[in-house]
């Protein structure tokens, strides 16, 4: 057994106010489960994304989630769930005056492939990106597969 309060978990980087890892925190193996806030404005993850071998859950615990999906935004409010199969696109994000707070969880726990398209500034439309920290790790930076573009986001 092991047991661990939020407030004793670190932040990640991450395109939200707040994201920890509880999974990691509790040394789960085979289910990943994150906490996030979000501020007006934010999102879940680094770009509209779908993992490859991945089921991913949101529940929203306060506030109003919207999901861009393939089959167009879905709002998720508070004590609503939201379910991705492995392989489907989906962008969480936070539209509101208000923040959200909500649970991820994932399973498998490691996500294999992640595809992430981000609007590019040089190419003018969504491309494929991969991300990584900067060489001083106190920000990421999103690289189009495209052209080579790089965006910085500090956390």
């Amino acid at each position: 057994m092991k047991h661990v309060s939020l407030d004793d978990v670190d932040r990640w980087m991450s395109p939200a106010e707040s994201k920890r890892s509880l999974s990691n925190a509790l040394e789960a193996d085979h289910l990943a489960l994150n906490h996030y806030i979000l501020e007006p404005g934010e999102s879940f993850g680094f770009g509209y994304h779908r993992h490859a071998d991945q089921e991913e859950l949101f529940y929203v615990l306060e506030g109003t989630a919207t999901f861009e999906t393939a089959d167009g935004d879905v709002t998720v409010s508070a004590e609503e769930a939201i379910r991705f199969a492995p392989g489907e696109w989906q962008r969480g994000r936070n539209e509101t005056d208000e923040r959200v707070v909500a649970l991820a969880l994932g399973a498998p726990a490691e996500t294999g492939e992640t595809d992430i398209l981000r609007m590019c500034p040089d190419c003018g439309e969504r491309q494929l990106v991969r991300i990584e920290p900067t060489a001083d790790r106190d920000a990421l930076v999103a690289i189009c597969e495209e052209c080579g573009a790089e965006t910085v986001r500090h956390s």
